[in-house]
């Protein structure tokens, strides 16, 4: 069976650093940071009391009625959804809607409203629980909302792998355009972690960064021997993913072509990555590209700043890439918009997108300190100019679940 080709044709991001891909990628290359110190009304007796938030109001895009019925992942979701389609150009009212689809990852889900719904039974002692809180917080909201607005009737599925959630739901749909089974799938992922019980849970871990005394924008320091941990970020990412010639036959503009997906799990340990694990997801993804090793130019690493997976990471890519691992840029924007776990890889595979089409490597920020360790080519302060052909974007996470996406070049 020959695989149909996939374009993506449309990207809309919310996040921090920017509520569009232009201002996103704009900060992202010019090296800033959003991570900060969070306020004291969730942050207050946390050891690490730092995330990156988005500069996100949801009464600026939804009237009080639709609010109500909306936890902030799923406005998050809603607004760069609609950013993608509009880029992307599309008029649903022209498609088969059965032949479209939405295609979702997310780790925690409607966090807010589990949130609140908690604080007013246990904390305030009353019974009066928001009556829409089932479905403002059930995991499927976003996915649902999206399906509702447009009228896609085709598949409608919510991915939830921890950090590699929305990496997988990009993968997921793909797969459906590449098997005959859709045209075109709205996929991506949104998470809107910071909230007091969320952000307890994590720092009960001890996987969080310690704030740096100095300036908390810097906490986030991925592959540096000062690195102490990630930071929560929130925010959504979606891409349009279209068959090849149906976005012809309509003269879409065809940012990328979606190359590749490999999946792989880790079996050892729950939180534990494994050197295997991510060697096997990557050599995968290569193999669904139909691409040699030597053809990707640029890595987005998983890059979280803790002490183990970023050591396993240099490790696994020094597996695949051989030799060549050292030639190959390597960047973790983690360092500047934080982890937004369900979230991230699909904020990371519009990073590499952009970095496709721009020719652009940003920079992975606040590595001034190298760890023997990692010993990469991270493109540490500063983006860099470079001819890109193929890139990979990675994704690893608690539970083992590892997938890796590659784009490539329209041509």
């Amino acid at each position: 069976m020959t695989l149909r080709r996939v374009a993506v044709t449309g990207m809309g991001v919310v996040a921090p650093l920017g509520n569009s891909v232009e201002e996103f990628w704009r900060n992202l290359v010019a090296g800033r940071s959003g991570v900060h110190r969070l306020p004291s009304s969730i942050s207050q007796g946390l050891r690490s009391p730092i995330g990156a938030s988005a500069n996100f109001d949801g009464r600026n895009y939804f009237e009080p009625p639709r609010l109500r019925l909306l936890d902030r992942v799923s406005q998050l979701a809603l607004v760069a959804a609609q950013q993608a389609i509009v880029d992307s150009r599309l008029d649903f009212a022209a498609e088969t809607r059965e032949r479209c689809g939405v295609f979702v990852g997310t780790g925690m889900g409607g966090a807010e409203t589990t949130e609140e719904g908690y604080h007013t039974l246990y904390a305030q002692k009353s019974d009066r629980i928001k009556p829409y809180s089932v479905l403002n917080a059930m995991t499927n909201a976003p996915a649902a909302w999206i399906g509702i607005d447009y009228g896609l009737h085709g598949p409608m599925l919510t991915y939830s792998t921890a950090c590699s959630s929305s990496a997988v739901a990009l993968g997921e749909a793909a797969r459906r355009i590449q098997h005959g089974d859709g045209d075109v799938m709205l996929a991506g992922g949104a998470e809107a972690p910071l909230v007091v019980g969320v952000l307890r849970a994590w720092d009960a871990m001890r996987t969080l960064a310690t704030e740096d005394a100095h300036d908390a924008s810097t906490s986030c320091r991925p592959f540096a021997a000062t690195r102490t941990g990630l930071v929560l970020g929130e925010g959504a990412a979606f891409v349009v993913l279209e068959e090849w010639d149906h976005a012809l036959a309509r003269s879409a503009i065809i940012h990328a072509e979606f190359a590749g997906y490999g999946l792989a799990s880790d079996v050892a340990h729950i939180t534990r990555p494994s050197i295997e694990g991510q060697a096997k997801a990557m050599q995968s993804a290569l193999r669904a590209a139909n691409l040699a090793p030597e053809a990707i130019d640029y890595i987005n690493a998983h890059g979280t700043a803790t002490l183990q997976n970023d050591a396993v990471e240099t490790a696994a890519i020094k597996v695949v890439f051989a030799e060549r691992a050292h030639a190959i840029p390597v960047s973790s924007t983690k360092s500047m918009h934080g982890h937004l776990l369900g979230a991230a890889g699909a904020l990371e595979f519009v990073v590499a997108v952009m970095s496709l089409t721009r020719n652009i490597v940003p920079p992975t920020m606040h590595l001034d300190a190298a760890d023997p360790s990692c010993d990469l080519d991270y493109v540490s302060g500063h983006a860099r100019i470079a001819r890109l052909r193929a890139v990979m974007s990675n994704s690893f996470a608690f539970g083992g679940t590892n997938a890796v996406l590659i784009a490539r070049m329209a041509h």
